[in-house]
């Protein structure tokens, strides 16, 4: 098995879009396929600067991808290279190297991503908001965005 993680985890990944598709039958499996973009360490003159990495992901993983994933998004992939072929169109044989993904996960969080999902820090109470107890106050209405009761 041939693990991928190591050399991802030392550059910069992005992905590309994922394309998620869902095989056919009674039980339906999500088929999700995006490229990551691995910056090279060294680069000569002339040169391209990033390796683009094909990548597929099947059933739960699909479906996170298909979820969480963007075009930019920074993950770590770990999984194992799988070669195939099929003939095109023009009746050539094409030749693939993919990644199957086995486990991905983000390599920043969300806010390093630049995805406050509308969040700002002005929507956060000030600490000089603080009552004599040294509590903050919870502003009126914001109990419906709270996750626990």
């Amino acid at each position: 098995m041939f693990f991928v993680s190591y050399a991802l985890e030392k550059t910069r990944n992005r992905i590309g879009e994922p394309n998620v598709r869902y095989s056919q039958g009674e039980q339906a499996t999500a088929i999700a396929r995006y490229t990551l973009a691995v910056d090279r360490r060294f680069k000569r003159d002339g040169d391209q600067t990033a390796d683009f990495i094909g990548c597929v992901a099947f059933g739960k993983l699909g479906e996170f991808a298909e979820k969480y994933l963007r075009k930019g998004t920074k993950v770590v992939v770990t999984g194992r290279i799988q070669t195939g072929s099929y003939t095109n169109k023009d009746g050539q044989k094409v030749y693939t190297t993919d990644v199957v993904v086995e486990e991905c996960e983000f390599a920043e969080s969300k806010n390093a991503a630049g995805d406050n999902s509308g969040f700002t820090p002005s929507d956060r109470p000030s600490p000089s908001s603080a009552a004599g107890d040294g509590f903050m106050n919870i502003p009126d209405g914001i109990d419906e965005e709270l996750p626990f009761n």
